[in-house]
């Protein structure tokens, strides 16, 4: 019984992966980018909806980098840890951040 993968068929997973975390990945770090961008905005005191709207705007600019990122990078498990792990993180200090302020 032969084991190995379809030759064809490997970079075609590949690259269904690399779109995966592109698309999917690279919302959650750009979700965590907007609300620790929010969260630290506020804390600095500007107005919540002016820190809101500027984090909104700069995340359309880290979406596209890290969703270009994720197919021109060599390695995409670490495409995949800095993603899920850096919006993860983010949300986190996001969180905290949050629940110090109220």
């Amino acid at each position: 019984m032969n084991t190995t993968l379809n030759r064809s068929s490997h970079p075609r997973m590949v690259v269904a992966l690399r779109i995966f975390a592109a698309v999917v990945l690279g919302y959650a770090f750009t979700w965590g980018f907007i609300a620790v961008g929010t969260a630290g905005m506020f804390a600095f005191g500007m107005e919540f909806h002016d820190a809101e709207h500027l984090s909104a705007m700069l995340g359309f600019l880290v979406y596209l980098c890290v969703f270009l990122w994720a197919f021109s990078a060599r390695s995409l498990a670490r495409v995949c840890i800095v993603l899920a792990g850096g919006g993860a993180l983010m949300a986190i200090a996001a969180s905290l951040l949050q629940r110090a302020l109220l």
